[in-house]
């Protein structure tokens, strides 16, 4: 490192998961770097067998299977080794504040770790990048077109760049497509997977509609209408801030119509 300067040991490491949920979902392969101020370093890796099924679409991301991890050691078993990398670190990653953080102390504290990781020092790569690198219209046209965007925030300016930009994406990437039906469904990859648009309801593998969020995520509606608690519940999303398309939903189910995917 040429520009970091440690007064302690820094541990940068990564999760692989077997979702998004800090919750609910498992490691299945971490990584750690842990540097010492004096510059030396020492390397952790691992598939780990989360105990659970590995989602297809988890799969589909990091390429992990249930084969691969099922002869691997589980959390539990690589916790020390985990607990010494970590030991009087500060932590960095690319989004672990909002995301491997709180996973990984999830999964130390459901194998009752001695490592306390609340009110450790954190740095986070992705922050400093979006903090530091404008992902407005001008910037993109800045770097997709090599050009400077005269008049940015009028409406035709805007639109003339923003057509430029996506002539520019198609013609550098060849992982993008060039022909409309393609490019839809590149620019919406979960499409049909959620029932509404803000995604506060997925499809399951029955077709009903099962909460994302809240107390109960992972339960279908028609599961959370069938008693007077959930209905409340339903009731009381409707006196809360949530949009029109989501509260059709919650008043067809108090009604006992259910979403039906198509």
């Amino acid at each position: 490192m040429k520009n970091l300067k440690l007064d302690r040991p820094l541990a940068v490491f990564d999760l692989e998961t077997t979702g998004i949920n800090p919750d609910k979902d498992r490691i299945v392969q971490i990584a750690i770097i842990r540097i010492e101020p004096d510059g030396r370093r020492t390397t952790f890796e691992t598939m780990v067998n989360p105990e659970m099924p590995i989602p297809p679409e988890a799969s589909k991301v990091h390429g992990i299977k249930d084969e691969d991890v099922r002869d691997k050691p589980t959390f539990s078993q690589i916790r020390r080794e985990v607990e010494e990398y970590l030991q009087d670190a500060a932590l960095a990653g690319f989004n672990s504040i909002n995301f491997d953080t709180p996973l990984l102390m999830a999964e130390l504290k459901r194998v009752e770790a001695d490592l306390d990781l609340r009110g450790v020092k954190q740095l986070d790569a992705m922050r400093i990048f979006h903090t530091m690198e404008r992902r407005d219209l001008t910037s993109a046209f800045r770097f997709y077109c090599d050009e400077e965007l005269v008049g940015a925030h009028s409406a035709l300016a805007d639109t003339e760049a923003t057509l430029a930009i996506l002539d520019a994406q198609i013609g550098r990437y060849e992982e993008v497509p060039d022909e409309v039906e393609e490019l839809h469904r590149f620019c919406n990859p979960h499409e049909g997977k959620f029932v509404d648009h803000r995604r506060k309801f997925i499809w399951d593998d029955n077709n009903e509609a099962v909460f994302t969020f809240g107390k109960y995520q992972g339960q279908s509606l028609p599961e959370v209408c069938k008693d007077q608690r959930g209905r409340g519940y339903l009731e009381w999303m409707l006196g809360k801030d949530f949009n029109e398309e989501v509260k059709d939903i919650l008043r067809s189910a108090l009604d006992g119509v259910f979403p039906k995917r198509q």
